[in-house]
Parts: structure tokens; C-alpha cells; sequence
């Protein structure tokens, strides 16, 4: 791990397989800081029954889905705990300009023991083959759970996992039909995001194609530029 300090907010961008959980682990290894999801916020509320699970697990039982409002009141309240004293990972959030809007203001009145530090924002850009590849290629074993991909990570036997012998299966999800509407989706409403992180001056892109190795060294560094730059 590294030297315990001051980080700050760490926001990833990103479209889904284009490695945001994969360095988000990283991030929280290395500095020491929580990793915040808004499915995993939204799953906890609701299984744990409080004022905003209950009212979000009304909304979800009605067929609709969770508002704004809701989704921010759970990520502010996940941000004022103590573990987030000395910053946090968002995972996941914002997914709209309004939301990053809305969180501007938010941390603006958050103090990072004791000091405000902007946000370090790193989009990672991946073609939409690639990540055609490496969702549609995804195989898992139903006993171990292992994931295989059949482009990048193939098992020694095409279809039988390597631990158990298993038959490896397809989740539904990960249809080319289902993943294509999905990177549309994001295209349409996240990738704005981008725009209005660049227009602050804030967004970092990086290269999502390369050996994981590469890319988490340059996380590392444009987190710890922006703790340098803000600790002066």
C-alpha cells in the first residue's frame, strides 16, 4: 500500500468493459480508500431497510426507476462516513451530466481532513470492438465461478472450465444483442460526461487497450499528480 494520506474524490468514466472495476481494486489496494457503488449503495439500503432502501425498493417494485434524488441522497450520505475522510473511488457515478452537476456542489463543501480537493477524473477509452470482445468472449463456470474469456483468456478446453470440468455458460447479459443496445445507451447518455469534465479542465483519458499493468501505473500517477498539485 502507499504512504497513508490525503487523495481526495477518484471518479472513473468509462463504458461497461472498459476496465473501471478492474482498477478500481487496484485504487483501493494501493491507497487505502473505499470503492463507492451505486448498485452496491442501492442494494445495501434496500436489504438493510432504511428511510431511502424503502422508498427505493417501492419504486423498483413498480417497475420504474430509482430518481435522481434518491441515488444522491444514498452516495451523499456513503460519502460523509469516516472511512471516506481521506477520499473514495466512484465507481459507477455520476452517469449524467445533472449528477455531476450535483456532486460538484457536494464536494465543494466536503473537507478532506481538513482541505477541499478537486476531483481526479480518468476516462478510459476503449473502440467498440474491443469491447464487443471482451463482453460478448466472457464465459464463467456455474460451480466456481471462474471467468474466462474466450478472445483474450480462453480455458485449455474450449466450453469446460479448468478448476472443475465444468460446462462453461453464457449469462444472458452478455447477448451481443443485449451489449450492443447497452454501449448505445451509455453513448447516449454518459459519454456528455466527458465533455463536461474536459470543459473543466479535469478529465484525464487513458488508453484502456493496454496490458492492465501499464494502465494502473498511470492511474497511480494522475492520482498522486493531483494530491501534489492541490497539497501546495
Amino acid at each position: 500500500m502507499k504512504q497513508a494520506g490525503t487523495v481526495g474524490a477518484v471518479i472513473l468514466l468509462g463504458a461497461p468493459g472498459a476496465g473501471k472495476g478492474t482498477q478500481a481494486k487496484e485504487i483501493v489496494a494501493a491507497y487505502g480508500i473505499p470503492q463507492i457503488s451505486t448498485g452496491d449503495l442501492l442494494r445495501d439500503n434496500v436489504a438493510r431497510k432504511t428511510p431511502l432502501g424503502v422508498q427505493a425498493k417501492a419504486v423498483m417494485e413498480r417497475g420504474e426507476l430509482v430518481s435522481d434524488e434518491l441515488v444522491c441522497d444514498m452516495v451523499e450520505q456513503r460519502l460523509k462516513q469516516a472511512d471516506c475522510a481521506r477520499g473514495f473511488v466512484l465507481d459507477g457515478f455520476p452517469r449524467t451530466v445533472k449528477q455531476a452537476q450535483w456532486l460538484d456542489r457536494l464536494l465543494q463543501g466536503l473537507r478532506f481532513r481538513g482541505r477541499a480537493i478537486p476531483p481526479v477524473v480518468i476516462d478510459f477509452a476503449v473502440g467498440y470492438n474491443q469491447l464487443l470482445r471482451r463482453l460478448t468472449g466472457r464465459r464463467s463456470c456455474p460451480t466456481c465461478g471462474r471467468i474466462y474469456n474466450v478472445y483474450f483468456q480462453p480455458p485449455r478446453v474450449a466450453g469446460i472450465c479448468d478448476v472443475d470440468g465444468s460446462s462453461l455458460v453464457t449469462r444472458k447479459d452478455d447477448s451481443e444483442e443485449v451489449i450492443s443496445e447497452r454501449l448505445k445507451s451509455y453513448e447516449r447518455q454518459t459519454l456528455p460526461l466527458t465533455d463536461y469534465y474536459r470543459g473543466q479542465g479535469r478529465l484525464h483519458s487513458v488508453n484502456g487497450e493496454r496490458p492492465q499493468a501499464e494502465i494502473t501505473q498511470e492511474v497511480f500517477s494522475l492520482i498522486d499528480a493531483n494530491v501534489e498539485e492541490n497539497a501546495r
